[in-house]
């Protein structure tokens, strides 16, 4: 049987990620994001519905992530559903949390007043993914034609 774990997702941060590092010095980042969406009852009310997804961020990711966003900032996030389980230990229980592991992020928006370097350009929009790569768009040239030869990707 074939499957498919797949998730996209699109929505402001709700706290500063958190950002550790493994024993073997590997990066893991943790952050929360609110999705919200707005429907209309059968009576014409419109309603807001808000939904909370944790989210984690390996490696480079992680890194960048900590470095780029705060509580508030919007983000885009590729990534799988994971369920992870442990053992409570006040209640003995087994527990158990869906979560997102991110393996692509774009940030969004523009860099907030008065940030420095780590910031963005403003309005422009950086897509990473978890190999670590970024990527910004080009930028715009009213003469240029055709890429240099050290601009082609490959």
């Amino acid at each position: 049987m074939a499957s498919f774990n797949k998730v996209i997702l699109l929505g402001n941060l709700t706290r500063d990620p958190e950002v550790r590092y493994t024993p073997k010095g590997s990066a893991v980042c943790d952050l929360g994001i609110a999705v919200n969406r707005v429907y209309t009852t059968d009576s014409g009310e419109k309603r807001e519905e808000v939904t909370y997804v944790d989210v984690v961020l390996w490696a480079r990711l992680a890194e960048i992530a900590g470095e780029y966003l705060k509580k508030g900032r919007p983000v885009f996030i590729e990534g799988r559903l994971q369920m992870d389980t442990w053992d409570d230990k006040q209640s003995g229980q087994k527990r158990t949390k869906l979560r997102v592991v991110g393996e692509s992020m774009q940030l969004l928006g523009s860099r907030p007043v008065g940030g420095g370097a780590a910031a963005e350009t403003a309005g422009e929009d950086r897509q990473t993914t978890a190999g670590g790569k970024a990527s910004t768009p080009p930028p715009k040239s009213a003469g240029q034609t055709e890429p240099d030869e050290d601009e082609i990707p490959f």
